[in-house]
């Protein structure tokens, strides 16, 4: 499964962040790394350099092998609220989506 990390013109991730991410989202999507051929992560930040709530926004595309990509966001207060998240809606929509495959 390879990890492509991606962020808007409002933000810059940091190295540390980068690994940080990398290995969350290894550990937490381990059990579908064999049907994800690539993960995009996507954050940006709503309100640019301005404050508010809930402006950071996670996006996360999964692209399974012989498949339409699997999308899903989510928004918070800091990107790692966002990120974790949107792999919670991941881990549901790929249960779902792989469960249906396995049941046919």
């Amino acid at each position: 499964m390879t990890i492509q990390l991606n962020s808007d013109n409002n933000l810059t991730l940091h190295e540390a962040f980068r690994a940080q991410l990398t290995t969350l989202l290894s550990e937490e999507l381990n059990r579908f790394s064999g049907h994800i051929t690539r993960l995009e992560v996507h954050f940006s930040d709503e309100n640019g350099h301005k404050e508010g709530q809930n402006d950071k926004l996670c996006k996360l595309e999964a692209r399974l092998e012989g498949m339409k990509p699997i999308v899903v966001s989510n928004q918070g207060n800091t990107h790692e609220l966002a990120v974790k998240g949107a792999i919670n809606k991941l881990k549901t929509s790929l249960d779902s989506t792989l469960g249906r495959l396995n049941n046919h």
